[in-house]
């Protein structure tokens, strides 16, 4: 068992790293489902990293770093957090303007997810209440 001492700073440092987190997601315009997604875990992981209930892994960390363009020392509390990141790296794969709400993030993660067959469903779906008068 660690020491109180080392639990008490594991403690403050996730609580740290989730306030730094949320300050950078915050100032991307980004949701924590989004964060979530493009750093390869499930939203309520994240939310508990957020809120200091977890240490991110190292892996985890570097991805945070990539995706909320903060250094590690700004996310563990030894910098502050300069400037905004205006725009992930990897929202490149979605055209400029198109995931401009959280609302139109929500249905193109989905979208992601779909196998062709299911796309071309939507496709006739969307067209469809598109054109309804």
């Amino acid at each position: 068992m660690l020491p109180q001492s080392v639990r008490r700073m594991e403690k403050r440092l996730a609580t740290t790293v989730g306030e730094a987190s949320r300050l950078a997601r915050m100032r991307a315009g980004l949701t924590q489902a989004d964060v979530a997604e493009r750093i390869g875990v499930a939203t309520e992981v994240y939310g508990r990293m957020e809120r200091g209930k977890m240490l991110p892994s190292i892996s985890t960390l570097l991805r945070l770093c990539v995706v909320l363009r903060s250094g590690p020392d700004e996310l563990m509390g030894m910098a502050p957090i300069h400037g905004a990141p205006e725009r992930s790296p990897w929202a490149s794969e979605v055209p400029a303007g198109l995931d401009d709400t959280p609302e139109m993030r929500r249905v193109l993660r989905t979208l992601r997810r779909m196998k062709r067959p299911q796309l071309k469903l939507m496709y006739l779906v969307a067209t469809a209440i598109l054109t309804r008068p």
